[in-house]
């Protein structure tokens, strides 16, 4: 995110008044990493596209009524887009699958690299199932869409403490899932690192 949170609660007041010049520069400032969060959680990426538009739509309808109260506007925008993906996994039975990860390969990559690269592809996919729902949105809020532990927490709409327990056990789960070795003490891990990023 390129604005810091006052100059964002001043477009959502513009917005909220009528002004499309903020809400156009809201829906810049949100749209890539709602589009990655909504990716990481439906099949296609068609569906992906379709999913942010309504996400937006929601949000704009819903603006008028929109008060801060405590919560950053970014984690509002979260909720509804989470609520937005649960109904449409609801009604789909689907979850995410990263097909369209292996169609953005590099032109450089040989065949074998390539086979390879989706074999891994595959095993995170299987990994990811393994999850419970609420650990799947934990990973997805904060590694694809890159929120912060508190973001993550109003969009899911449980404490902060909570997600992170469930991101520490989502990583647990894929590590063993996957095969690969806790880091030794030197090494920093993903856990760790998602501790010491935006809190």
């Amino acid at each position: 995110m390129t604005l810091d949170d006052d100059a964002i609660e001043r477009l959502v007041v513009e917005a909220r008044d009528g002004d499309t010049g903020a809400f156009a520069r809201l829906f810049d400032e949100y749209h890539e990493a709602v589009y990655r969060y909504i990716a990481s959680r439906v099949r296609r990426p068609v569906d992906a596209e379709d999913l942010t538009q309504t996400v937006f739509v929601k949000v704009l309808e819903a603006l008028p009524r929109y008060e801060s109260r405590g919560v950053p506007f970014g984690g509002w925008l979260f909720r509804l887009a989470r609520n937005t993906v649960i109904d449409h996994v609801r009604t789909r039975r689907e979850h995410a699958d990263l097909d369209g990860v292996g169609d953005r390969i590099g032109d450089d990559e040989t065949p074998d690299e390539i086979a390879v690269l989706r074999q891994r592809l595959d095993e995170v996919a299987v990994a990811l199932e393994s999850l419970t729902d609420e650990q799947r949105d934990a990973i997805a809020l904060r590694y694809f869409a890159g929120l912060s532990a508190r973001e993550a927490a109003i969009a899911m709409g449980k404490q902060e403490g909570t997600v992170r327990g469930l991101q520490f056990r989502a990583i647990a789960a894929l590590r063993r899932q996957l095969g690969i070795a806790e880091p030794t003490n030197e090494e920093p891990t993903l856990a760790s690192r998602a501790r010491t990023e935006r809190r």
